[in-house]
């Protein structure tokens, strides 16, 4: 299977070798299973844009902190419940919504989310104050599930020879989304207050949710399965293949960390000694648009270099990048050295481990995405969470030095990984 290192690629050979649903699935005699789908160029567009605006509603509050806790009366601390509280319902949406993409035609699926995403936006726009607020943030958190619908679909609809470079534009709109949500909710909340971010975002998720509608072909399920039978079978999933967990968790890792740091930003950069407004806060996420570069060039590399290399190297950049932040955190170009150092590592080393992870097997696509992401996003609530607290107790330097220890962990780990599976191999 293209898209895996030589160590990997053995280990997903055996892999999809072992019975992954341990019968409990029903392969359906669909098109998504039995045939090799093709996906053009407009479509393949009309995703990434969808991927984007979706996507940025998880990242929409980040440069607003301060000003949320300025206007609803709450310290930072608290405030700083807002992001997770995003972040942990993507985590629950990925656990619980997106293996429904196995046994449900996501077009439908992807409308209902749509609704959720919309209703959720309105909810924070209008939230009296800080608990309903933290709910509507919940609730946009499920809704934005989308993103976690529509990479698997891409990667059901791709050849295996395309599915790197097809994953990776996807993930290229998901970076312009992520980064560029900061600089858009800064910018409209510097005109018309924070408030107004959100009623955007509704507008937005609209008018996204109605175009995917029309253009999304409507395909039936890969396996036929019951709720409860599918929710476990991620469960079988995890515990059989190796390479899910080293995926998941080395990604958790590296995404916690980077979450710490753009959770924190906006509250660093605010304060002394650069008293910047929110406004030019969110212009900091202009600089992370480094992350299209990582992005496009490991989905053009994946295949020649091998994916554990890749992420190796990338993880080597995430690191660099805090070290950067730790010494010279307090200067304009150390933040820019080291903000363009980690997007460029964590999206360099998304993509060759999302792509080995649908290599394992594909029809359990999603379920496997939903692993693996759930993972990913629990990584990133933690990441946000903590990082804040670090940053109230110990300030921007212990943030940075929290986001090291994370880094390092990922690194050694993915490394003692790859040696083993090298060796196992041979």
């Amino acid at each position: 299977m293209t898209g895996t290192s030589p160590s990997s690629s053995s280990q997903s050979d055996t892999a999809r070798s072992d019975t992954v649903q341990a019968g409990t699935d029903t392969p359906a005699s669909t098109p998504e299973a039995d045939s090799t789908p093709a996906i053009g160029r407009g479509l393949l567009l009309l995703m990434a844009i969808a991927v984007a605006a979706t996507a940025a509603n998880l990242y929409y509050n980040q440069p607003l902190l301060a000003e949320m806790a300025r206007s609803l009366g709450v310290s930072q601390g608290m405030i700083g419940l807002i992001p997770s509280a995003t972040q942990f319902g993507y985590a629950a949406a990925i656990l619980l919504i997106s293996p429904l993409g196995d046994t449900m035609d996501r077009r439908q699926l992807i409308r209902n989310l749509s609704i959720t995403l919309a209703l959720a936006s309105l909810g924070i726009f209008l939230a009296p104050s800080f608990w309903p607020l933290l709910l509507a943030s919940f609730v946009a958190g499920l809704g934005a599930n989308i993103t976690q619908q529509l990479i698997p679909l891409t990667a059901s609809l791709s050849t295996p020879e395309a599915r790197g470079k097809n994953i990776a534009t996807l993930m290229t709109g998901l970076t312009i989304g992520i980064l560029l949500s900061r600089t858009l909710s800064g910018s409209i909340s510097g005109y018309w207050g924070w408030r107004s971010v959100f009623l955007v975002a509704a507008i937005i998720t609209v008018i996204i949710g109605l175009l995917l509608h029309r253009h999304l072909p409507s395909r039936a399920p890969a396996v036929q399965m019951a709720y409860p039978r599918l929710i476990a079978s991620m469960g079988t999933l995890f515990k059989q293949h190796a390479l899910l967990r080293e995926s998941a968790l080395t990604g958790a890792l590296w995404f916690a960390a980077f979450n710490a740091m753009w959770a924190t930003l906006a509250i660093h950069v605010t304060d002394a000694p650069f008293d910047y407004s929110v406004q030019q806060a969110g212009l900091f996420g202009i600089i992370g648009l480094a992350g299209i570069f990582g992005a496009k060039a490991a989905g053009r590399l994946v295949n020649r270099v091998g994916a554990g290399r890749l992420i190796s190297f990338a993880l080597v950049m995430v690191l660099a990048s805090f070290a950067v932040l730790a010494a010279w955190g307090d200067s304009l170009a150390g933040l820019i050295v080291g903000i363009i150092l980690l997007d460029l590592g964590v999206f360099a080393a998304q993509i060759p481990n999302q792509v080995r992870v649908f290599s394992i097997d594909p029809k359990a696509q999603s379920r496997m995405n939903a692993v693996y992401m759930l993972c990913y996003y629990l990584g990133a609530a933690a990441g946000s969470a903590i990082g804040v607290k670090m940053m109230s107790v110990y300030g921007w330097q212990g943030m940075s030095l929290f986001g090291l220890a994370l880094a390092a962990v990922a690194l050694v780990h993915h490394g003692v990984k790859q040696r083993r599976s090298a060796s196992s191999t041979q």
